[in-house]
């Protein structure tokens, strides 16, 4: 299977954009052009990194430098398979709650390198802070499959793993190719419609999201693209009225005890998915795979077509692909009970507060 050769280190052309980077005046630091375009001078040498988006801190780790994080933001404590992986986060300080950040706490831990969000990098008063501290940082962000490719490759580039990055990307890109093919010939009207929860129940997918895309990617029709979503606090939502004359073919969910929560609620009974108890966890690993910040989109695009078209992805073996990018990517094998905990979705994150 094509996909196994690229898990195996394969080279293969990459489509990914690639991020700028030359080497400063100072040779001792590189310059790297951040998602807002910013012309960021970094150490060569990094040795202490701090992940304020929960996202960094996966990708970090899976190019081998999760050791060196020393500030983290709180839901990277709360993986439970990136603690196994590195203990040291256990250690590291929570510097910011949400946007916020605790300059003084952030400074306290000395980092080389900061890694933000737009949403930080958006409010005046934050930046103003992080300015004041004299410390580079990158700002990181994504909303298509593009732009976290891009992401990828710019972390790699500040930490001098640039060929680790492109090889995750030229996986990317091989699984993406793969499903492509193997769909591109079912018909609109026989494609699956199917409905995204996003931690919430009624939380979903605007257009121009990464989960709209990787969704499409994986041959389903998102029926909450294009229609009329609240936005709340930087969030989507359906109402269940609306949920209810869509009426999704599937319904897919990441958070852990979701799924449960609708096909046992009274007012989800008349959905022909929930009739059908066709209402799935999606998988967890490092990150809840498909969440818009989440770092294995690409196995969230496979199993979902599998889950989707289940005769055209009879070949697929979920269970091995699984193991060998964890493997791969990680430098981590998966126990027969870790990998079944893992595709199931469920107890791999810790409860809030705890």
């Amino acid at each position: 299977m094509l996909l196994l050769i690229a898990l195996t280190g394969c080279s293969l052309n990459s489509n990914a954009a690639i991020t700028n980077t030359t080497i400063s005046n100072d040779n001792s630091k590189i310059t790297v052009i951040d998602y807002m375009g910013r012309e960021v001078a970094v150490p060569k040498k990094v040795d202490r990194i701090a992940c304020l988006y929960a996202y960094t801190g996966h990708v970090v780790t899976m190019l081998g430098e999760g050791n060196k994080m020393v500030a983290v933001n709180n839901g990277l404590k709360r993986d439970t398979l990136l603690l196994d992986m590195i203990p040291a986060i256990n250690d590291a300080s929570v510097t910011n709650r949400g946007d916020k950040i605790n300059i003084e706490e952030l400074a306290n831990t000395k980092p080389d390198l900061i890694f933000i969000q737009a949403s930080t990098a958006k409010d005046e008063g934050e930046v103003r802070k992080l300015d004041e501290l004299k410390i580079p940082y990158l700002v990181v962000n994504f909303n298509s499959i593009k732009e976290q490719q891009q992401s990828i490759t710019m972390i790699g580039q500040a930490l001098g793993k640039s060929e680790k990055a492109e090889k995750f990307n030229r996986f990317y890109n091989e699984i993406i190719a793969e499903v492509s093919e193997k769909v591109k010939d079912i018909p609109v009207k026989d494609r699956v419609r199917v409905y995204h929860s996003v931690m919430e129940a009624t939380r979903t997918d605007p257009a121009d999201s990464l989960p709209a895309e990787w969704i499409k990617v994986a041959g389903g029709v998102n029926v909450s693209v294009g229609e009329n979503l609240r936005l709340i606090e930087k969030k989507y939502f359906a109402s269940l009225e609306q949920i209810l004359l869509w009426d999704p073919d599937v319904i897919l969910v990441n958070q852990d005890g979701v799924a449960d929560y609708i096909l046992e609620s009274s007012q989800w009974q008349t959905l022909k998915s929930v009739k059908t108890k066709k209402v799935y966890q999606l998988p967890n690993g490092v990150s809840r795979w498909g969440h818009p910040g989440g770092l294995e989109t690409p196995l969230a695009i496979l199993w979902t077509a599998k889950t989707l078209y289940p005769n055209k992805f009879a070949d697929t073996n979920m269970e091995e692909i699984t193991a060998k990018f964890y493997q791969e990517f990680f430098d981590y094998k998966l126990t027969p009970d870790l990998l079944e905990k893992i595709l199931s979705g469920k107890d791999m994150r810790t409860p809030k507060g705890n």
